[in-house]
């Protein structure tokens, strides 16, 4: 259920993957073979160890790139090249994405902890590249990645982000709570993976949950436009 509250948002920070494209396209699967492959080929390890590496690195770091830059002083560039050059064609084009962006009124800025290349690449099969005014990504963001409060902060101030008008959605609940504690309305996008993680966690930083980011957006808008009709006065309200 949409519940409008305040003033309309001015300002939309969309996460990328898993987000603006449905989980079921499963782009990760990819990536994360790749960063396996890559730790292998680079510490001559097994394969699986090189797993188990990666996962260590994601839960001490935050992200395997992290982590591999501060134990192993990695080039950043030579890996999110190597990770990313991945098949997208399981993004398929959206037209009722891009119609219910065009409808929404506001800024609208990719905010991903992948890179401004890829989200190109997945926003270019959407059809939605026209609607976003800019990609803030891992390297903006000094290859610090989502939920580090910092960034956000930066993010607020590069783009004039007024947080008490802004919206944020992300699948990964906890890379929402500095936008909540910045005072953002947050949309948590549910995927089975992500109700995996919060299992006895906190989610009172959350102000919205959907399983489906086309259809939140829908609703958004028609709870708008009802919202004005019955501020004006006019006809057509429920």
């Amino acid at each position: 259920m949409v519940a409008h509250a305040g003033s309309p948002p001015d300002f939309w920070l969309f996460d990328l993957d898993n987000t603006l494209y449905p989980a079921r396209c499963d782009l990760f699967a990819q990536t994360d073979r790749r960063m396996g492959n890559y730790i292998s080929r680079l510490l001559d390890l097994h394969y699986d160890d090189a797993k188990r590496m990666q996962k260590e690195f994601w839960r001490k770091y935050g992200t395997t790139l992290r982590g591999l830059m501060t134990e192993h002083g990695i080039s950043p560039t030579e890996f999110l090249d190597y990770v990313h050059d991945i098949d997208y064609s399981p993004v398929i084009a959206s037209p009722a994405l891009d119609s219910a962006l065009g409808r929404l009124a506001g800024r609208k800025i990719v905010f991903t902890n992948g890179t401004v290349r890829h989200a190109e690449c997945v926003l270019e099969r959407l059809g939605v590249a026209h609607h976003f005014e800019a990609i803030y990504d891992i390297v903006a963001a000094a290859y610090v990645p989502k939920p580090e409060a910092s960034i956000y902060r930066d993010v607020v101030q590069r783009y004039g982000v007024r947080p008490a008008q802004a919206v944020m959605l992300d699948d990964i609940a906890a890379n929402l709570k500095p936008a909540a504690d910045l005072g953002m309305r947050t949309v948590w996008i549910r995927t089975p993976e992500s109700m995996q993680r919060v299992v006895g966690q906190a989610l009172d930083h959350i102000h919205h949950q959907a399983d489906d980011l086309v259809e939140w957006l829908d609703e958004w808008l028609e709870t708008t436009t009802v919202v004005a009709r019955l501020a004006d006065g006019r006809p057509g309200g429920t």
